[in-house]
């Protein structure tokens, strides 16, 4: 008889057997990502597909945080994983719990998404980059404080410019933890002004070895960071997300430290070479000086200064004699014109044309008749003659 089952006993049967099955335990599947979604849960659900099918998947948060790219749909990936049934909906889908991205490893795609990212933003303008301090006084070497690197650094400091003061502040630069120590101690130096520089970096390594140096955290960092940044990564061929961003990238950590300070053996010859023209240009100064003063001590001034002033006082004497010349012929000259002026002025008088047998009729508040119109017959009115005044009554009036 066959026995008859609840829909979940069925569901639960069937994800027995596909459990117990060692190829959908452990499989390693090759497709197109489509429908991919990160929930805020950290689980990221998404299809697998080819020309011909298609799987749902999941990947849930703990596998997911340990991806060093950032899937897209319509990206080739191969995923890792075990094929089972949902039993609560009968759905079967692929687990996964690893994915690599096709043809670049997903170190290198996570280094392009990064890249991309920061530079459409701007991070890498070269408007940003600060100017190296040409003579830094202290200098903060953000490092592991037990590499090659360090020691490297300091050597060449020491060598090169010993007057600078160099801190080491020590991290991890390697592991997941080296990101976050990274940015801390970034933020530690800028906060309490500690340097005028800082060097970042390690020695050289594989990718995985750098990667701290490729986080975006670090990357914002660096550029949030007042003071200027050398980037010291890996070796010559090694390029990181934080060479970009810094400052200023050099190829090594020792060259780092080279790009960082001035040579002090470049700097006494520098010295040396202005003392040497200094000393030239004074003497040559002092030879001018000394023939102006030869050619001074040769001039008659200086031979005989006595003529020479008497020779000025003369002439001195003869200009002064001269301006009062000059003064009293203008003053001549203006007070005839003064006085032409004057006769003009007089001969407009009114006094002088009464004089000439004319006379001026005013009524009795002073105003001026020109008419007889102006005139009432018995008005008393003022008649002004050269030598003075009539008090007139008018008898009769006779118009023209």
């Amino acid at each position: 008889m066959t026995q008859v089952l609840t829909v979940s006993e069925l569901n639960h049967h069937i994800k027995y057997l596909m459990d117990q099955d060692y190829v959908l335990s452990h499989l390693m599947v090759e497709g197109e990502l489509s429908n991919y979604k990160a929930y805020p849960s950290g689980h990221h659900y998404f299809s697998l597909k080819d020309a011909e099918g298609s799987i749902r998947c999941v990947m849930f948060r703990r596998e997911a945080s340990a991806l060093r790219f950032r899937p897209e749909n319509g990206m080739r990936v191969v995923v890792g994983g075990r094929v089972t049934v949902f039993p609560r909906d009968g759905q079967y889908q692929l687990y996964c719990n690893q994915m690599q991205p096709i043809g670049l490893g997903d170190l290198h795609v996570a280094f392009e998404q990064i890249k991309k990212k920061l530079e459409g933003e701007g991070l890498f303008d070269p408007r940003h980059k600060k100017p190296i301090p040409a003579f830094p006084e202290r200098i903060a070497l953000i490092t592991s404080p037990a590499g090659a690197a360090v020691r490297d650094m300091i050597r060449v400091l020491g060598m090169r410019y010993p007057a600078a003061k160099v801190y080491v502040v020590p991290v991890r630069v390697q592991g997941e933890e080296a990101k976050f120590e990274l940015c801390t101690a970034l933020s530690l130096v800028n906060q309490q002004n500690a340097a005028d520089l800082i060097l970042i970096g390690r020695g050289g390594g594989s990718m995985e070895d750098l990667w701290a140096f490729n986080e975006e955290m670090v990357a914002r960092a660096i550029f949030a960071s007042q003071i200027p940044v050398i980037s010291a990564v890996g070796h010559e061929p090694d390029v990181t997300i934080a060479d970009y961003v810094s400052d200023l990238r050099a190829a090594t950590p020792s060259n780092a430290a080279e790009l960082a300070v001035p040579d002090q053996q470049e700097l006494a010859r520098h010295i040396h070479q202005r003392k040497l023209r200094l000393q030239r240009a004074m003497q040559y100064q002092l030879g001018e000086y000394r023939r102006s003063l030869e050619r001074a001590q040769r001039s008659p001034w200086m031979q005989a200064p006595l003529p020479i002033l008497q020779e000025s006082r003369h002439l001195l004497d003869y200009q002064q004699q001269k301006l009062a010349r000059g003064l009293e012929t203008s003053l001549a000259k203006q007070k005839k014109q003064l006085g032409a002026l004057a006769a003009s002025l007089d001969a407009l008088s009114p006094l002088k044309v009464l004089g000439r047998g004319y006379s001026i009729t005013q009524g009795a508040d002073g105003s001026v008749k020109r008419s007889v119109l102006q005139v009432e017959e018995d008005e008393a009115i003022q008649i002004r003659l050269c030598d003075g005044k009539l008090f007139c009554r008018v008898e009769r009036k006779e118009p023209f």
